[in-house]
């Protein structure tokens, strides 16, 4: 995986990234937005520093570490990747509490139309804005989205100093145990 140049990182703002989904998988993890970084390179959570596939991994959804060019074969794991809002920002703090929202149902039309058996929203603030649940808290949600129930996990940026790496791994493995009951 190549580094992107600054001109690539400019160019790929208010970019897309395409969803690795397909029906009926055990979770579908939900970042905020994807990085201009993961736009360039191609493939999710792929900025350095981000401790997505490391969390993964330590929560026992994958029986390796996968790297970010792997990202497709987390389907053969039953799970899936999207977003709450699908363009590309240098932070997810540019986002609006409108966007967030508009980004919220389209979420729920999408898990509606692939029904997986768990939604993980990574990043609590964002799933309050997105959800109008301003008292939610880490962990299982009250509401679901038809048959999907929700789970809200820390966002693995790197940026989010308020959880460090085994504070992601007993999160995380809390949730597994949780898709497992």
């Amino acid at each position: 995986m190549h580094k992107p140049t600054p001109d690539e990182l400019r160019a790929a703002e208010n970019q897309t990234m395409p969803d690795i989904i397909a029906p009926h998988l055990r979770v579908v993890f939900c970042g905020i937005n994807p990085s201009v970084y993961s736009v360039v390179v191609g493939h999710h959570f792929a900025r350095p520093g981000n401790r997505f596939w490391k969390a993964i991994y330590a929560g026992g959804f994958t029986d390796c570490l996968l790297k970010p060019e792997q990202d497709q074969e987390l389907l053969q794991h039953g799970c899936g990747i999207t977003n709450v809002v699908s363009r590309s920002t240098v932070a997810a703090a540019e986002l609006s509490p409108q966007e967030l929202e508009a980004g919220g149902r389209q979420l729920e039309a999408r898990m509606e139309q692939f029904t997986p058996q768990w939604l993980a929203v990574l990043g609590i603030s964002a799933y309050r804005t997105a959800f109008a649940q301003p008292k939610a808290v880490i962990g299982l949600q009250d509401h679901s989205i038809g048959p999907t129930r929700i789970w809200v996990l820390p966002n693995p940026s790197g940026l989010n100093a308020h959880y460090h790496p085994p504070d992601l791994a007993r999160l995380f493995t809390e949730f597994r145990l949780a898709t497992e009951a």
